[in-house]
């Protein structure tokens, strides 16, 4: 079919709508900000936020213009179990980071980075890994999202790519730098609401405006059987069983999470977590929707390029007042995440480069720190910026920094719960699983023969290994183990000489097979006795300046009283 027209806006309602919600954030982020900024503050927001905030901010940094564009192209590409495979796992993982969260929580409840608890658990090779591995998955969600921003821009007015980039970096960089983390959570809250209302709104307008439901009856023809089919093997083993396993590892390391949970009060992650659950999976899953009708009705996007399916789709049947809000509702999304990757960044770089690895805890300068961190933000907005000039497609680069990540989920699970990890066992496993999946990924070494079976033997027992990880920490080890072992075996007569064909499943893993398989074999004859409650009292405030205040006011409070007592006797 011929796409419809499309409508767009000028250059100066573009710059009003940027200029109205940048400016709004940036006018709540002034509210908070204090003169005297606090360092842990700044990084996790003294550790006690409440459950609304919290549960705004988990949905609103998991939900990021990405993941909106990525799940209509799931749709568009896999048909109408595409969104479904996207946004009911993506959803599903943040449900199974609780139980695991209580425990990291207990075990370092005043950390702010995973990395941190890694530096008093094994030692720096694998802090700095693990912030390694953080810095290139938040720069390269940094990029992604002012992709989203640029490619936003330039079709809906006559600025070009680079121009919407550099508006939206400008305006993230704005509102974020002056108070850290405390700036993104608060604006995170008003940007998830704006979302919620923006998709309840724009999703059923659309699809109404396109023919709905007359159109999946007459467009069915445009569907292949596998597109068609709600139980897609296709869409399950492209898209589904792939995302799967990179969404557990974002759950486990990425920084941006691992900052919300050190950040909320204890006693809430549970209902925060499940919350974000619900709000995520209906708001990924609808808009997803939104390329399962573009599918349905022929719509070719422009130059093929499938991150434009949400921008064109909107253009072709909003009209312009619903246009607007939805401008809103992706420019919010892809803050929301922009802002948790700065303030992700920024916490890496203060707590495990600065605070340990250059001056040392005992003698961190608290206002050097801060320096590091607003730092940290400028540069690292820079360098996404350049990046973002490369226009990579989103998708794949979700499902291959997660992959990537799958690589730490054993080792740095089992350094929270088991005494034996060794820092050489921890490194050793996370450096080979490295090494394989890179080639087995980009099809590096050729999948025949007896390196084929090896690929899919290690990626078999990776099946049986993540479900055996989401089992244990709902249920414990003992059905963990039963969960883990059934699956490999029940797996493995269909998937010999069959996983080879599907190389970006096969090489996440083989990332859990092998670090896991490495962390155990190294650890698990090791005399390592690990005490955990060290933890708590190494990984700590940097800048306790609160805490001191509050015991200097109730100190305070407290001679009053007495002298006031005295004065009545």
């Amino acid at each position: 079919m011929n796409n419809p027209e499309t409508v767009g806006f000028s250059a100066l309602v573009i710059i009003l709508l940027l200029v109205l919600f940048y400016g709004g954030t940036f006018f709540v982020s002034t509210k908070i900000g204090q003169k005297n900024e606090n360092a842990d503050g700044y990084m996790t927001a003294g550790n006690k936020i409440g459950f609304g905030i919290s549960a705004a901010s988990m949905t609103a940094t998991w939900i990021w213009a990405s993941s909106m564009y990525a799940s209509a192209s799931s749709g568009y590409t896999y048909g109408i179990s595409g969104p479904i495979h996207y946004g009911l796992w993506g959803a599903l993982m943040i449900l199974f980071i609780y139980p695991f969260g209580k425990r990291i929580r207990k075990v370092a409840p005043k950390a702010h980075t995973l990395a941190e608890v890694m530096h008093v658990r094994h030692g720096r090779s694998s802090q700095l890994m693990l912030a390694g591995s953080n810095v290139v998955g938040s720069v390269i969600s940094l990029m992604s999202n002012f992709i989203a921003g640029g490619v936003l821009i330039s079709m809906l007015s006559p600025f070009n790519f680079i121009q919407g980039v550099l508006a939206v970096a400008g305006g993230v960089l704005l509102y974020t730098l002056w108070s850290g983390f405390r700036a993104s959570v608060l604006t995170d809250f008003m940007q998830v609401m704006a979302m919620l209302g923006a998709v309840a709104i724009i999703v059923p307008f659309i699809f109404f405006a396109a023919g709905f439901p007359a159109a999946f009856e007459t467009g069915a023809g445009n569907l292949t059987a596998q597109q068609s089919n709600f139980f897609s093997s296709d869409a399950f083993l492209n898209q589904g069983a792939p995302y799967i396993a990179a969404v557990l590892a974002y759950a486990i390391g990425n920084q941006t999470i691992a900052q919300r949970l050190f950040a909320v009060r204890e006693d809430l992650i549970k209902p925060t977590f499940i919350t974000a659950t619900i709000g995520y999976g209906a708001m990924v899953i609808g808009v997803g929707m939104i390329g399962v009708l573009a599918l349905y009705l022929g719509f070719e996007p422009t130059g093929g390029d499938q991150n434009n399916i949400i921008p064109e789709m909107a253009m072709s049947y909003l009209p312009g007042i619903l246009l607007a809000l939805f401008f809103i509702m992706i420019i919010g999304a892809l803050s929301s995440t922009a802002d948790s990757d700065l303030a992700a960044l920024s916490s890496i770089m203060m707590a495990d480069v600065y605070g340990q690895n250059v001056a040392g805890k005992k003698k961190v300068n608290p206002k050097t720190m801060l320096l590091v961190g607003r730092m940290t933000m400028i540069i690292a907005t820079v360098v996404a910026v350049c990046l973002a000039s490369l226009q990579l497609n989103i998708l794949d680069l979700l499902v291959f920094v997660g992959a990537l990540w799958g690589a730490l989920v054993f080792p740095v699970l089992a350094s929270f719960y088991w005494k034996k990890v060794t820092n050489k066992a921890f490194t050793t496993a996370v450096l080979v699983a490295l090494l394989v999946f890179i080639p087995v990924r980009f099809e590096l070494i050729p999948m025949t023969g007896f390196t084929a079976v090896i690929i899919e033997l290690l990626a078999i027992l990776g099946i049986g290994i993540v479900l055996g990880l989401m089992s244990f920490g709902f249920f414990g080890l003992r059905v963990a183990l039963i969960v883990g072992t059934v699956a490999t075996l029940v797996a493995a007569p269909f998937c010999f000489g069959f996983l080879r064909d599907y190389t970006t499943l096969s090489a996440s893993l083989v990332a859990y097979s092998v670090s896991t398989l490495i962390c155990y074999f190294m650890s698990f004859r090791s005399k390592m006795d690990f005490d955990f409650s060290v933890i708590a009292e190494r990984a700590g405030d940097f800048d306790p300046i609160e805490e001191i205040v509050a015991s200097a006011t109730k100190g305070a409070a407290h001679s009053n009283n007495s002298n006031n007592s005295e004065r009545n006797e």
